[in-house]
């Protein structure tokens, strides 16, 4: 029963995804969200094998490249840019600086929290020495590092 749940929890993803990204990426931005998204998927890429090679996560139960590859395709590859590509679109450059923080915590809690509801109900990632904190601090860095590569590459000089 539990593998039926993962396969429905992950189809979701892709699709609750890729209707976000439908619906809140703008033609006119689109640019923007594909440096931001590849951007990301470098920094998951990097990060993800160095966590999942290391033992702290596993992901038992995916349903791409599995035996390609030992991290979640869903999450690590299309999730988690996506979602990176909304917070750099969406970004509230004009707002005040604990407006900024608030965001970037709130996209890093967000993500943790679902990862946390998944390691509970499912099994499609399980904490081996690794633990929630870190997932928010890693998630953290990388929104930070794919802002500043976003302001770099746009060459968009604005104080954080």
């Amino acid at each position: 029963m539990k593998h039926k749940l993962d396969k429905s929890v992950e189809i979701s993803a892709w699709i609750v995804m890729s209707l976000l990204l439908i619906k809140y990426v703008p033609k006119n931005r689109m640019r923007e969200a594909h440096v931001a998204f590849l951007f990301k998927q470098f920094i998951t890429w990097l990060f993800g094998l160095l966590v999942v090679e290391k033992g702290l996560i596993s992901y038992p139960q995916r349903m791409f490249f599995k035996k390609a590859n030992k991290s979640s395709f869903t999450f690590e590859y299309f999730v988690y840019p996506a979602l990176c590509s909304l917070f750099n679109l969406h970004y509230p450059e004009k707002k005040n600086m604990l407006y900024k923080i608030c965001y970037y915590v709130f996209y890093s809690a967000s993500i943790t929290v679902f990862e946390s509801i998944a390691i509970k109900y499912t099994n499609l990632i399980k904490y081996k020495k690794w633990t929630w904190d870190w997932s928010l601090i890693t998630m953290w860095f990388t929104y930070y590092l794919s802002r500043q590569y976003q302001k770099w590459f746009f060459n968009q000089n604005t104080k954080e």
